[in-house]
């Protein structure tokens, strides 16, 4: 009699290696950023990596950076803000009106102004949202309108100075509280400023475990552990770097301490709430979102209303550094800010963008003007790589968006 013996279970298929998966459209802008900076740090022989310098970086391009944050939300939502430079202008006048002429405290007076902004984005928002006209056209007016505000306010001439507390806001920098520490052959550095860093990137690394960590909960594809941590190690260093070399110098700027809450806040904001999830689903497919129950109205409504408030702040950041506001303040803002926007990586069709892209975006227009003042390039020449960069930064997002 013969057994039957049962058949030996079959071997399970190998597990496919995990790939390395990179977003073209966000990871290519960058490595275009750390391309520019080594270029300019080669034609500059190292003076744009001085600490002085990257300090100037970004406080002269802070005001730039905040109306970045602002607009990418706009764009991605699927509309264009053209009245921010102007909008600008009239809040750093109200601003000055308020603290100057009026003698009001300055918290006082800076809330009130960015009360202010909010109300000249909630009018604009109306129009938009509720009334149905196109944000081209809307914005275009609140540029002329707001611009001849701005002039009716001032009379035609400069209010000034400001009080100490605005002008360390946009000029001052953090106190050495624990004194300094030596870094060897680079000198003293500030403990506060150090410490600030390496919490920034010891938040970071973790918000990017518990985000792979979810992923893989959910079965889906991460980066194999190796490429982690590079990408991790990869940001820290270059997040110490421009840390160490602004505690050596003068610590870290206000406007920067506001800068980094602004783009932690508004991160987190697009990325994991509702409102966010609401911004990107109306700029990617707005009948999809109206079917789906999206207030879409009232989300573009209080988009704009975002956007008056941070041009306010940007009004009042600007002002300040200049120790007066001035008629002619803002003018071309709302350009750079709309170009921080498309080559940080926001699609002209709205839909796709992230706040940290658009930051990356402002500061490449930052060090490119910086680093061509450095070599002593002529304007013309400034706005001519400008505009070659912003076309090449479009031209690179239709042509990934093709191949996907």
């Amino acid at each position: 009699m013969t057994t039957k013996t049962a058949p030996a279970p079959a071997a399970a298929p190998p597990e496919a290696p995990r790939r390395i998966s990179i977003n073209l459209r966000q990871s290519g802008i960058y490595v275009a950023f750390a391309l520019i900076v080594v270029l300019f740090a080669f034609l500059t022989d190292g003076a744009l990596l001085q600490p002085q310098n990257i300090s100037n970086i970004i406080v002269q391009n802070s005001y730039v950076l905040i109306l970045a944050i602002g607009m990418i939300l706009v764009i991605i939502g699927g509309h264009i803000d053209l009245s921010v430079g102007s909008t600008v202008a009239l809040t750093g006048a109200i601003c000055a009106v308020l603290t100057v002429q009026w003698g009001l405290p300055w918290p006082v007076a800076v809330l009130l102004t960015l009360l202010s902004g909010a109300l000249i984005g909630a009018a604009q928002g109306y129009w938009i949202a509720y009334f149905g006209i196109p944000a081209f056209i809307v914005t275009l007016a609140g540029m002329l309108v707001f611009r001849a505000l701005t002039l009716t306010t001032l009379g035609n001439q400069g209010i000034g100075p400001f009080p100490d507390e605005i002008r360390s806001l946009s000029n001052g920098f953090t106190g050495g509280y624990l004194g300094n520490i030596g870094l060897g052959p680079l000198g003293g550095a500030d403990l506060v400023s150090l410490l600030a860093g390496l919490a920034f990137v010891a938040g970071f690394a973790l918000s990017q475990w518990r985000k792979r960590a979810a992923r893989l909960g959910y079965g889906q594809t991460v980066d194999p552990m190796p490429v982690f941590v590079l990408k991790i190690a990869g940001v820290a260093v270059v997040v110490m770097a421009v840390v160490v070399q602004l505690a050596r110098f003068r610590n870290l700027p206000w406007v920067l301490v506001l800068l980094a809450a602004l783009a932690l806040g508004y991160s987190l904001m697009a990325n994991n709430s509702v409102f966010g999830r609401h911004i990107y689903s109306i700029g990617g497919n707005l009948q999809a979102a109206t079917l789906s129950g999206v207030k879409v109205k009232a989300v573009t409504f209080w988009v704009f209303v975002n956007m008056g408030a941070l041009a306010a702040l940007a009004g009042v950041i600007f002002a300040g550094r200049l120790n007066q506001a001035g008629p002619t303040a803002g003018t071309a803002f709302e350009l750079d800010a709309i170009a921080a926007a498309f080559i940080g990586g926001a699609a002209v069709q709205g839909g796709v963008g992230k706040v940290v892209g658009a930051i990356t975006g402002g500061l490449i227009m930052g060090v490119i003007n910086n680093g061509m003042s450095l070599i002593g390039a002529p304007s013309e020449r400034v706005m001519l790589v400008k505009g070659l960069v912003l076309l090449a930064a479009v031209a690179y997002d239709v042509w990934t968006k093709r191949r996907a």
